[in-house]
């Protein structure tokens, strides 16, 4: 069996000693193959991480020539972020004579897993990831680099895996931002982030923390709380804000989190920023679209995508090697609007 490399039904029907017809038949349940020997090459194919060319199987078919396709995987297409970021990968790719297939995980690791499937399936020259929340398992990234199939991350990185990223100076933007809210004023900061196994919420809590300290400011453990969507932060800020000690400033992972604080403090009658200062990171549409407008960090999302893509594009055509990981940093910028004094 071949090392490290695509298997093929021709493999397979060699390792086994069957035709590679009797393999075809087989992977396509056909009740022309006995049950017991269908599933014991379904089996083999399975363990071997043997996918059906797709793109070979259409071209049989209509002899076109095949396109250079790049797949990405989007934790979810409903984020401005992201979106600036595909964006950025698909003007880049166009420019350079690739085209995209794109799809959701939808932050699950099963969906995530599958989509690795479809695109080595698909025959996808590279792959550009932004891991799921709740991935822990990093085996189909593996897998992927492993069949010599470059792999680059943007966003959120796997450290679990040794490939090419592409990311945003996170610590850098959260330590200026909370810089910012203690230079108007503010000493007492409450933090809203992630689960802190992603890298990117390490990174910016880490800039939040030591903006504190920096300042001689001792962080409040009941002020840092997991939280990175407007629901749940319209119903952790009210209990908050509740307390007769409560914060002066917020600063929170992403823009929606941070609209989710804005609107519940201003429902509870605090005046912003005059009572509260309230800082986001982000810097999409909805930032310019509440009301005062929000304090936050710009991610240059395009400029993300369009690193990502040169790596990966790089890597398929041999002017960067594929055993050298690429670690790229793209400089954020404090935006200051109405939410801060």
């Amino acid at each position: 069996m071949k090392q490290n490399s695509t298997i093929t039904m021709k493999d397979i029907a060699h390792d086994l000693g069957v035709s590679v017809a009797t393999v075809s038949r087989a992977l396509k349940d056909s009740p022309r193959i006995s049950e017991e020997k269908r599933k014991l090459i379904q089996q083999y194919a399975q363990e071997h991480n043997f996918l059906p060319n797709a793109i070979a199987e259409s071209l049989r078919k209509t002899r076109v020539q095949p396109v250079k396709i790049i797949g990405v995987i989007v934790p979810q297409f409903a984020h401005y972020y992201f979106s600036c970021i595909l964006a950025g990968i698909e003007e880049e790719a166009s420019r350079r004579g690739y085209r995209i297939m794109v799809a959701q995980s939808n932050e699950r690791y099963e969906r995530e897993v599958e989509i690795c499937k479809s695109f080595y399936a698909n025959k996808c020259c590279g792959i550009i990831v932004s891991q799921a929340k709740n991935t822990t398992k990093y085996d189909h990234f593996q897998n992927l680099i492993d069949m010599g199939i470059p792999l680059v991350f943007y966003d959120r990185i796997c450290t679990g895996v040794n490939a090419s990223r592409v990311v945003v100076d996170d610590y850098m933007g959260a330590f200026t931002a909370v810089t910012h809210l203690i230079d108007t004023g503010c000493r007492k900061i409450a933090y809203y982030g992630m689960r802190q196994s992603l890298e990117i919420d390490k990174n910016r809590f880490n800039g939040y923390h030591d903006a504190l300290v920096k300042n001689g400011i001792t962080p409040r453990h009941e002020w840092i709380r997991e939280c990175d969507n407007r629901a749940d932060a319209e119903v952790i800020t009210p209990e908050i804000l509740a307390e007769e000690d409560r914060p002066d400033a917020f600063f929170a992972v992403n823009d929606d989190t941070a609209i989710g604080i804005l609107y519940s403090a201003k429902r509870m009658g605090f005046k912003i920023p005059d009572d509260i200062s309230i800082c986001g990171f982000t810097n999409g549409q909805r930032a310019i679209a509440c009301d005062p407008m929000l304090t936050t960090v710009e991610q240059r999302g395009v400029m993300v995508g369009e690193e990502a893509a040169n790596i990966l594009i790089g890597q398929v055509e041999g002017s960067l090697p594929m055993d050298k990981i690429e670690k790229r940093v793209v400089r954020t910028r404090l935006i200051i609007r109405g939410t801060t004094r």
